[in-house]
């Protein structure tokens, strides 16, 4: 991989990211909510329309989580425009190391709150996330 792929691939990395900041958004509003609820259920698969935003605890989480995934988004989209040329092999292991870091904690916690299906999710969500990004690219 050359740095120009890996810095194109970095683009795709921070909207993988940020993609699920508005569904999480939109699962503050009980009026809105059918996204999140539709999403949660499929990561807690089976799509059994158990779970709902009803609970103010549950829209206010939605909040948090779409705020800092939203966030963090932003942040690996500017480390891409603004660092990567200076730093290519530190911001690649940077963001590497971030999303190995949510990886691991989101998939045991996915694990230990009964939700294991989340874990095969997290592993396509890696995947595709990381992409090249596993090897330092060749200058």
């Amino acid at each position: 991989m050359t740095q120009k792929f890996h810095k194109f691939w970095l683009g795709i990395t921070s909207l993988v990211v940020a993609s699920f900041a508005p569904v999480f958004f939109l699962g503050t509003m009980i009026s809105t909510a059918a996204p999140a609820e539709w999403t949660m259920d499929l990561l807690s698969w089976p799509l059994d329309g158990v779970e709902n935003f009803e609970a103010s605890t549950t829209r206010f989480l939605s909040a948090l989580t779409g705020g800092f995934l939203f966030g963090w988004g932003v942040c690996i989209w500017f480390l891409r425009k603004w660092v990567y040329d200076k730093a290519p092999e530190e911001t690649r292991k940077a963001i590497l190391f971030g999303v190995l870091a949510w990886f691991f904690l989101d998939s045991l916690g996915s694990i230990t709150s009964g939700n294991a299906i989340n874990a095969f999710f997290n592993v396509i969500i890696l995947v595709i996330a990381v992409g090249p990004l596993w090897r330092p690219a060749k200058s």
